[in-house]
C-alpha cells in the first residue's frame, strides 16, 4: 500500500482549484486527514460563527491506490463508489460539488427573502486572505496572513477531540505562522475550540525542524487506554 498518489494530489489540489474557479478561491477550503484507514480530503466553507459546511469528501483507497467519492442511490437504497482515475476527474468532481452546494445555498436564501450579515461578510471576502490574533504581550495583535496550506488534521480521537494545523505567511514581515486548533466536541453537539499561533522566521525554521526530529524518540504518544 502506498500514499504517494494521495500526497501528490493533495499538493496540487489547492492551487488547481483556486485557478480553475474564482468563487472557490474566495470561499472554499480543504482539510487533509492522512491518518485514517482510508485517508480523505474534506472540502468545506467556514462561516463567521465557526459553523463548517462540508460540501465534498474525497476518499483514497490505499490498497487499490485510487480516489473515490461515496454517493447514495435513493432508488436502490444503497451507497456506491464513484472512482476518480486522474487529477482532471478529481478536480471536476470537487468543482461540481462546490457549485451544487452554492446553488442550493442561494436558493435557500432566496426562499427566506433575506441575506444575513454573516452571509454578506462571506461573499464580500475578495482577497482570499485572512487574519490571525497573536500574543503581543499586554495586548493581542491582529495580523494579516496569507494562508498557503489547507487545514491538516494532525490528530483525532473518536468523535471527541481533533487537532489541526495550517501554515501561512505574515504579509507584513514574511515570517511563517503555524495555526493550531484544538477542538473538543461535547455531548450537547457543541464545539469548544482553543486556537494558538506560533510565528517564526525563515532562518529559525531549520533549527526548529532539527529539534523536533532529534527529540521525537523522547516523546510519548497518547494512549487512550
Amino acid at each position: 500500500m502506498s500514499l504517494e498518489w494521495f500526497d501528490r494530489v493533495c499538493s496540487e489540489m489547492q492551487d488547481s482549484l483556486e485557478s480553475i474557479c474564482e468563487d472557490y478561491d474566495e470561499l472554499g477550503q480543504m482539510r487533509i486527514d492522512r491518518a485514517a484507514k482510508h485517508p480523505k480530503i474534506e472540502f468545506f466553507i467556514e462561516y463567521e460563527d465557526d459553523d463548517r459546511e462540508v460540501f465534498c469528501t474525497l476518499f483514497f483507497d490505499p490498497h487499490n491506490e485510487e480516489f473515490y467519492m461515496e454517493e447514495f442511490d435513493f432508488t436502490a437504497g444503497d451507497t456506491y463508489r464513484q472512482i476518480l482515475t486522474d487529477i482532471e476527474e478529481i478536480l471536476d468532481a470537487v468543482h461540481e460539488s462546490f457549485h451544487n452546494y452554492m446553488d442550493t445555498e442561494i436558493e435557500e436564501i432566496s426562499e427566506d427573502e433575506y441575506v444575513t450579515e454573516q452571509d454578506e461578510e462571506i461573499f464580500d471576502d475578495d482577497d482570499g486572505s485572512d487574519e490571525a490574533i497573536v500574543d503581543g504581550g499586554e495586548y493581542d495583535i491582529v495580523v494579516d496572513v496569507d494562508w498557503t496550506s489547507p487545514e491538516v488534521l494532525a490528530y483525532s480521537y473518536l468523535d471527541e477531540v481533533e487537532v489541526t494545523y495550517k501554515f501561512g505567511v505574515l504579509k507584513e514581515t514574511g515570517d511563517g505562522i503555524l495555526h493550531r486548533v484544538n477542538r473538543i466536541f461535547t455531548e450537547d453537539n457543541e464545539t469548544i475550540e482553543d486556537e494558538t499561533n506560533f510565528i517564526f522566521s525563515k532562518e529559525e525554521a531549520g533549527a526548529i525542524i532539527e529539534l523536533i526530529e532529534g527529540n521525537m524518540d523522547a516523546m510519548e504518544g497518547f494512549d487512550p487506554s
